[in-house]
């Protein structure tokens, strides 16, 4: 039976970046994390309904939008326009 999914996300360089993943040590690799972001307080699990449903939709794909907005998250966000 494969593992419940769950919704992690981070704020990494321009991004803040959601995935769906069965753990947290399965969220740190997929967003290629070198630390474990989830001690440091820079990551956390999230049960936003409009974060969950756009990550279970694509499970194991990490989706980013502009760090600091409210967009949606999508695979191949812009770069931010605010300075």
């Amino acid at each position: 039976m494969p593992r419940k999914l769950k919704t992690f996300v981070t704020s990494l360089g321009f991004y803040d970046q959601a995935v769906a993943a069965p753990s947290m040590k399965a969220a740190l690799v997929a967003w290629g994390a070198s630390s474990n972001l989830f001690n440091q307080g820079a990551a956390q699990e999230t049960d936003d309904p409009d974060i969950v449903a756009v990550t279970m939709a694509k499970p194991g794909v990490v989706l980013r939008r502009p760090v600091g907005s409210n967009g949606r998250f999508v695979e191949h966000a812009a770069l931010p326009t605010d300075y």
